[in-house]
Parts: structure tokens; sequence; C-alpha cells
């Protein structure tokens, strides 16, 4: 503003109109850059729900399509689920997850008459919610608001530049002002004036975030922000969760082994009745297979409790049955193998994971699933290695079979049977030494830990509590989506940092080149706003080739 009104009064008007036209433009291309960065990023993040159970007059669930669902329609939401459309609670009670709609970190209790938005996810009970927006309430609109007014949009390195910026305007005017007070020339004043580090600063840095987040969503990862992308190309510690991770999303259930003379296809479909209501990839191996038999799995038990990390427990004609892991069913609810089954039982396979079924106290089946590795697995461990992640470690299920991926995998680490809190405690730990760490994770029992890591990570086929708690999400299909991940933050902070010196060098010497009089001050200006243009563009360019030689890693 100053050198454009100096520039008028001295009748300058090329100066004047030159230095205008440039920074109008420079605002137009962060204007548009940073719309489609958002617009790009909102739509990543907008809801993806497709079906959600529907209780109707006679008080059945019956899991329908979302398009086929009314204003007035009951909507029965549990533990780990995202609330598809917004509407009133009229039953149950659940703490919900609101901070994508809020910003709350802490999670909402919800009673009859509390209003729920759509896309906030249940962390803990159940909820009978009146539909009243069939369209979402416009979520992806407050997604686009919480966006823009997020501080998590902003890296380090963004906001050391922002605020280099705001503390180098004192300085420019000041020597201005000293040029003025030494030369008494007008031109070699406006040299100064024309050349501010400010604009390329200001500019630069946040198109290059904003089109590496944008370019990361291109090769399906969402980022909700630069920071978490910051942290990535910084980590030198990752945390993967095996289920779903370093194994495939779709686990198959290998065999079902009965107890106490139960009928194996009676223990799948009671199986497959109490897990069609929780998100968990076990528990859809569970369901599909008994889709696969042809095992109509109605309803036929009361009201469910999700234990997360647990398991299941309900009531079927008034005995109870519960379902989950060996802590669950064994450890905690005591229950027991019947008497002359214990060689069957000593004898399960510790190829599987196990899914244990109890009823009355007894153990009644025990559902055995194949988590195959998957085929890239440690190809790209071996990346990440390669790429300086100096420590890599997995949580698994129980000890033989989370030290036989352990060693397949190439981890430096693992833990077996751990609790969320224990992941969530281990990485406290490893941050507290001053370590940068990722979670890696796709199930409600990993939502403390992508809470607690420097960037959370989760799969987009996971629980719906974890992608939205989570920093950053990623494909299921290919693991080396890691690798591509940590190469495209490496170089962001690469370009960042090279912006960085460009930017004060070129404009340094644009400077004392219009103090000593070499150049004019129309000339500064124009290769001033050409730079900033310049360098602006250039951030908008992908960080990474089309493809990422995956094959060669």
């Amino acid at each position: 503003a100053t050198a454009v009104t100096v520039s008028l009064v001295r009748r300058d008007f090329d100066t004047a109109g030159s230095v205008m036209f440039m920074l109008g433009l420079g605002e137009l291309l962060e204007d548009w850059t940073h719309k489609k960065s958002i617009a790009d990023l909102a739509g990543a993040m907008a809801l993806n729900v497709d079906r959600a159970w529907v209780r109707d007059a006679d008080g059945q669930e019956l899991l329908v399509s979302v398009k086929d669902i009314h204003a007035g329609d009951c909507v029965v939401v549990r533990t780990g689920n995202m609330i598809p459309l917004d509407g009133r609670v009229t039953g149950g009670e659940a703490m919900v997850n609101q901070s994508s709609m809020t910003g709350e970190s802490l999670p909402v209790r919800k009673t009859p008459g509390s209003y729920a938005y759509a896309g906030t996810v249940v962390e803990e009970g159940e909820c009978l919610i009146t539909v009243e927006k069939t369209m979402g309430g416009g979520r992806y609109d407050r997604i686009v608001r919480m966006i823009e007014e997020s501080e998590k949009l902003k890296s380090t390195a963004e906001d050391r530049a922002s605020r280099l910026a705001d503390r180098l305007v004192p300085y420019t005017l000041g020597g201005t002002a000293l040029v003025w007070l030494f030369t008494r020339n007008i031109t070699k004043t406006l040299a100064v004036l024309m050349v501010d580090f400010s604009c390329a600063l200001k500019l630069a840095m946040p198109i290059a975030v904003l089109s590496a987040m944008r370019e990361s969503n291109a090769r399906h990862m969402s980022v909700k922000g630069g920071r978490f992308l910051e942290a990535v190309a910084k980590a030198d510690t990752i945390v993967f969760d095996k289920t779903g991770t370093l194994t495939y999303a779709q686990p198959r259930v290998a065999e079902v082994v009965t107890f106490g003379g139960r009928r194996e296809d009676d223990m799948l479909r009671l199986a497959a009745c109490l897990e069609e209501h929780y998100p968990p990839s076990l528990a859809n191996a569970v369901v599909e297979e008994a889709r696969v038999r042809g095992l109509n799995h109605e309803e036929y038990h009361s009201s469910v409790e999700y234990v997360v990390a647990h398991g299941i427990s309900s009531t079927v004609e008034g005995k109870k049955v519960i379902i989950g892991s060996y802590h669950f069913v064994f450890e905690d609810e005591g229950c027991r193998v019947p008497e002359g089954d214990e060689a069957k039982f000593d004898g399960l396979s510790d190829a599987y994971s196990h899914l244990y079924l109890a009823i009355s106290g007894e153990l009644a089946a025990v559902v055995c699933i194949s988590d195959p590795l998957r085929a890239e697995a440690a190809d790209a461990v071996r990346a990440l290695h390669e790429q300086g992640i100096a420590h890599i470690v997995m949580t698994g299920d129980n000890e033989k079979t989370a030290a036989a991926v352990a060693r397949a995998v190439g981890v430096d680490e693992y833990h077996a049977g751990v609790l969320p809190e224990d992941k969530a405690a281990y990485i406290r730990a490893r941050r507290a030494e001053g370590h940068t760490v990722i979670m890696i994770g796709d199930g409600v029992n990993d939502t403390p830990a992508l809470s607690e890591a420097d960037a959370g990570i989760a799969i987009n086929t996971g629980a719906a509590i974890a992608r939205e708690i989570a920093d950053i999400t990623i494909s299921s299909q290919d693991l080396f989506e890691l690798v591509t991940l940590r190469r495209l933050s490496e170089a962001l902070m690469g370009r960042i940092d090279r912006n960085y010196r460009f930017i004060v060098s070129f404009n340094l010497m644009l400077i004392i080149l219009g103090v000593t009089g070499v150049i004019q001050p129309t000339l500064s200006a124009l290769l001033h706003n050409m730079s900033t243009l310049g360098i602006s563009l250039r951030s908008m360019t992908n960080l990474l080739p089309e493809k990422t030689e995956q094959s060669n890693a």
C-alpha cells in the first residue's frame, strides 16, 4: 500500500499499476488454489455410509440403504459406528465424538432429547435417532468451514514462514526510511518498497502444503493438515496394529470348532447374529461366512453390548451369550470348557486368530479366523526402513501369531495381547523420549493410539471412529501407499525449504540492486512479483512423478 501510494503521488502510474496487477493476480491464484484444495479435501472427508440399521414399528431392526431412509424413521447406532443422518435421540444413551463438527476433544453424552449430527461417531453405547434431515444437514459445508478455520492446516514450517513475513514488515519500512534519510533519493527508496518478503512467504508456503494435500487425495490418501505431512516426514517410529494393516482387511473363517455337542451351523448363525452389529474385520468375516453358507441369522437376541477390544455380550432365549477374545471370555467372564472337550480345545491351531463363543458360562464354539499377511507387507516394511524409519513396531493378537507375523514382515519389535490403553501408553512413552511416532490402525480399539501419535493413520475400510479420529486416511489396497506418503511428505518439506531460501535470497538481491541504483523500481516490482508468481505456480506442481517406483522398493 505504501509503495502504491508513493508511486501515485509521484504520478508513476506504470509502477503503481504493475504492482497492483501482480498483487491482484497473486491473490486470485491463492484464492483459487486454496479453494480447490479445500474442496478436494472436504470431498474426501465427506460421509461414506451406505447402509444403516432402521427399527420398524414392530421393533425389528432392518439393514437398509441410507438412500431409502426418510424423515421420521428411527435409526439405531451402536459403538464404533457413524451416525448417518441428522436427527434427535429418542432412546438409549451414548458418548458421541463430535470433533469433526465442533472441534471438541472429549465425547459428548447423548440422551433422549439431544440432537445428533451426521458424520459424528458413537464411541460408547447405543442410541435410537429419529431422522430429521435426510441429506445429512449440510455436513459438507460444515467440513469446509472446519478445515478453513482449523489450525491443523498449518505445519511448523508454514507457521514459521508466516511469522517471519509479519516480523519483516517493520524492517522493510525501517529500511525504506533509512535509505531516504541517507540518500534523499526517492527512486532508491521506492526500490526497497517494491520488494517485500511477505508476499512470497505468505503465498507460496500455504500453496505448497495445500497442493501436497490435494496430490495425496489424488493418490487415495486423505490428509487433514500440513502439520501431519510434516510429522510423517520427520517420523522415526511407526506402530502397526496387525489386523487389517499388515494383514488383509478381509479375513476369512477357516473353520468353526464346536463344543458340548452343539451343531456347527447353529453356532455360526448365532455368532453372525451378534457380530453383524459391529464393524471390526473379524466380525465381518463371521457375517460373510454365514452368508456364504446360506445361514439366515435373524434377530432373536435382546440388546447387545459391545466391550471395546474384548467382545460382545447379549441374551438369547434367557441365556447369556458372549463372543470375543480369550481374555474376555475366560478371564473376565470366567467361562469354562465343557467336560471332556479339553483335548479338542488344547488342539486349536495357533495359525488362526480365535473368536470364542460361550453360552451360560460354557464354551460353545471357537471361530477360527484366517488372517493372511498382505503380499507386499514385508517389502513395504523394508522400504520404510530404507526411507529412514529406524523403528517399526507391531501390536498383535496372541503371542504365537504375533511372533510369527513379526518374523515374516521384519518389524523391529512386537507386543501381543495389548489393550487400547497399552498402545496409547507406548506411543506416549516414545514421544516423551523425543521420537516422532506414526500409528497405523483400522479398529475401534486403535483410536486412543491414533489420537496419541504425532500422525494417526487409518485404513479407509476400518471402523468409522478410527477414520474420524485419524489425521490421515489411506486406501486398504496397498501398503506401499505408506511409502508414497513418506516420499511425498519429505518432498514437501524439501520444497518448503527451497522456497524459503530462494525467497529470502532473491528478494534481498533485488533490494541491494535497487538501492545501489543498478535496477529501477519498476523493474524491481516486476521481478519481485514475477518471482512470487513463479514460485507459487511451481509450488502447485506435483511433488512426485505420476507413477511411483514401488516395484523397485
